[in-house]
């Protein structure tokens, strides 16, 4: 027993062994990608021990060194590595919190989404029925939405509703479960087609025969043999969420200023941009837009890599 327990491999050894890490080390955008995603994750994490100050901290900026160009520039200053915004803060320490605050926003909006959109789509496939039509029309009618006329319309009410002070404390949460909300058909939808085609395969009927509960077949049994697209869907969805936020942000309802994220911060500095200052806002645009550019590589990748259909090799 101990000689079989000795000479079965480890998980990181089948893990090397496996296609998923062939195909990742022979793919040299793949690993760019990834190797910049993990530098953003980091830099988010890390952002009170990197940045040289605290946006959030009112007594670390002086409205006296607002608009103060990157240090590259004649009139910039060393202290200031990307300038300064209208209120005098360290573009490079607000960018470093900002991405903090879009990833937060990102990735909780998408587990909402796949939280909701597996459960709908898991009972939509497996039961089928009135349960599936009703299931489905219901995202079909999410779907004739778009997510910023949802996220505009109920952003804007509760505004006008609460208030603009209550907003600015709730915002993160608000933005959370209205992109959340916003976009779970996606998920119910792929769910849905990958369940109708297990529920009929061998092991499924073998769990009835046995008289295992709905519940256990579908997230014991069916749900681990769906996960494949989920995490295709879930890169892109992430990388959808942030532009999501960052668009809410230019319209007046993201981020508030005092909580920066790239969204909020490419909109403070947008009416600054025709006066000379294009640093407050060209800077975080850039940091957004790899940030989304990575991660739609990184879905791409996982699409081929996942689909043997597609991959080749």
């Amino acid at each position: 027993m101990q000689n079989i327990e000795a000479s079965s491999p480890s998980v990181w050894a089948r893990f090397k062994g496996s296609h998923f890490w062939h195909s990742f080390k022979k793919d040299k955008v793949a690993i760019l990608s990834f190797v910049i995603f993990l530098t953003y994750i980091l830099a988010s994490l890390l952002a009170p021990l990197i940045a040289p100050f605290d946006p959030y901290d009112m007594t670390q900026f002086d409205i006296m060194d607002s608009e103060i160009p990157p240090s590259w520039q004649e009139s910039g200053d060393e202290r200031f590595v990307f300038g300064t915004d209208s209120q005098g803060r360290d573009m490079w320490s607000t960018i470093l919190y900002g991405t903090r605050i879009s990833l937060t926003i990102g990735i909780c909006a998408v587990l909402l989404q796949a939280f909701l959109g597996i459960i709908i789509g898991l009972a939509a496939g497996y039961f089928g029925g009135r349960i599936d039509s009703f299931l489905m029309r219901l995202a079909d009618i999410q779907l004739s939405f778009s997510t910023l006329m949802v996220a505009i319309i109920v952003l804007a009410v509760f505004q006008a509703a609460f208030g603009a002070e209550l907003y600015q404390d709730l915002a993160l949460f608000m933005l959370v479960l209205v992109i959340g909300i916003a976009e779970w058909p996606q998920y119910a939808r792929t769910i849905r087609a990958s369940v109708l085609a297990e529920r009929k395969k061998e092991y499924v009927d073998a769990a009835r025969v046995m008289g295992l509960k709905s519940n256990r077949i579908m997230f014991r049994h069916i749900l681990p043999n769906t996960l494949s697209p989920i995490l295709v869907i879930s890169t892109v969805q992430i990388a959808n969420a942030i532009i999501s936020e960052a668009s809410l942000s230019f319209l007046g309802l993201g981020m508030p200023p005092s909580q920066p994220s790239l969204g909020s911060l490419i909109s403070s500095g947008f009416e600054f941009i025709f006066s000379g200052s294009w640093w407050i806002t060209i800077i975080p645009g850039i940091a957004l837009i790899a940030l989304v550019l990575v991660m739609n590589l990184l879905g791409d990748w996982l699409r081929d890599v996942l689909n043997p259909k597609l991959y080749k090799g």
